[in-house]
């Protein structure tokens, strides 16, 4: 089974614009996560798709590999998908560009549910986990996802879900990790549809998948690092370097 991981980068971030140029430590967070994601040695092959010149000459100058989109795209799966098209794979793992502290153990719980006894029956898995900060819960910022007793997802927004009307129960809040890992085919059926409603008024693309009626099985990890999404996610992240 041929496995590649694509990296979308887009410059034009609309909360944090360059936010995957922006230097952390000693290199830039797109390469931070392009050199974390090859150390995993999970991939047959490693490549950032991105629409910023800026952004390939970053990656290609330092010795890794990137492609140029060749058209316009409005989420990270369909920029992908144009990448994923020519190629020879079964399996595509997106690892989002502003993931800096990627690491192997994640990804490989992730691709191993396409090996489970049920596994050719998953078209797509994504990373979750568990959120405790009641100001991260709240925050819009943060993606959360609940999930039913099969771990497939049932439910993605940034509002806070569960909502906690009742006080007699303490509910497990999960934030989505936006990495995911595709079957070719799966990836590639996502741009045949149009964005879906619910994606639009979240704007959070897995969304088209629920209302197109494919399952995401979910994959619960401890940690995952910090995505950077503000200039504050790169002040923590910083602080965690």
């Amino acid at each position: 089974m041929k496995i590649i991981a694509l990296i979308p980068a887009r410059y034009a971030a609309t909360r944090f614009p360059a936010k995957l140029m922006q230097v952390l430590g000693n290199k830039t967070v797109i390469r931070h996560t392009y050199d974390n994601t090859v150390a995993t040695e999970l991939f047959d092959e490693v490549i950032v798709v991105t629409d910023s010149k800026e952004i390939f000459f970053e990656i290609t100058s330092n010795g890794g590999k990137a492609k140029m989109s060749r058209k316009p795209h409005q989420s990270g799966s369909d920029r992908i998908a144009e990448a994923a098209a020519d190629l020879d794979v079964d399996i595509v793992v997106n690892v989002q560009g502003d993931e800096p502290f990627v690491q192997k153990k994640p990804l490989q719980k992730l691709l191993e549910v396409f090996a489970e006894p049920l596994g050719n029956q998953v078209e797509v898995a994504s990373l979750m986990q568990v959120l405790k900060v009641k100001k991260f819960i709240e925050d819009p910022n943060y993606v959360k996802v609940i999930v039913d007793k099969n771990m497939n997802a049932l439910m993605f927004s940034r509002s806070v879900i569960p909502y906690p009307r009742a006080h007699t129960t303490t509910p497990i809040y999960y934030e989505h990790i936006g990495v995911y890992a595709f079957r070719k085919q799966a990836l590639l059926n996502f741009t045949n549809w149009p964005v879906s409603v619910l994606e639009a008024t979240e704007k959070i693309e897995c969304l088209r998948y629920l209302e197109n009626g494919i399952q995401l099985k979910m994959v619960l990890t401890e940690y995952m690092g910090i995505e950077i999404d503000t200039p504050e996610d790169l002040a923590r992240a910083e602080k965690l370097l």
